[in-house]
């Protein structure tokens, strides 16, 4: 009875498979911080609507000086809004690429282990059968001799 294959580099793709698995949980752990992002942005673009829409009304100069800090502040606010989404969407974009980069790799030493499987049980079976030949040519008695 043949024994069953075994992949030499089975640790190895052990270890990639873990390796795509946490490149995949930072991929959506960068995903969920840029959509929460993106919904602080939208927070304060609709605060700053909000804020102009009240621009015209009437405003005494202490009213109309503290209009002016909020608005400022908001406008801050959106600007370091902005800007943490774009460092979100680069990180994203870099998690999403070595996500793509530790998929490759399993996937290479996966087909490899087929391949060598493939080939292990194709050499397995000549081996078989040059057995099974072997046996047929030896219990094999001509009646004419």
């Amino acid at each position: 009875m043949a024994k069953p294959f075994a992949f030499k580099l089975e640790k190895v793709l052990e270890f990639r498979e873990q390796a795509e698995e946490q490149a995949r949980f930072a991929l959506a752990e960068a995903l969920r911080l840029h959509q929460e992002q993106k919904k602080k942005l939208w927070a304060v673009e609709e605060k700053i609507v909000a804020h102009q829409k009240k621009k015209y009304d009437n405003l005494s100069a202490n009213d109309m000086w503290l209009w002016q800090q909020y608005d400022m502040a908001l406008k801050e606010d959106l600007h370091a809004a902005q800007l943490r989404l774009k460092q979100l969407a680069l990180n994203l974009q870099k998690c999403r690429a070595e996500a793509v980069t530790k998929s490759k790799d399993r996937k290479l030493l996966e087909k490899l282990k087929e391949n060598q499987a493939k080939k292990y049980h194709e050499e397995e079976s000549l081996k078989e059968q040059k057995e099974y030949d072997e046996m047929a040519t030896i219990r094999f008695k001509p009646e004419n001799f």
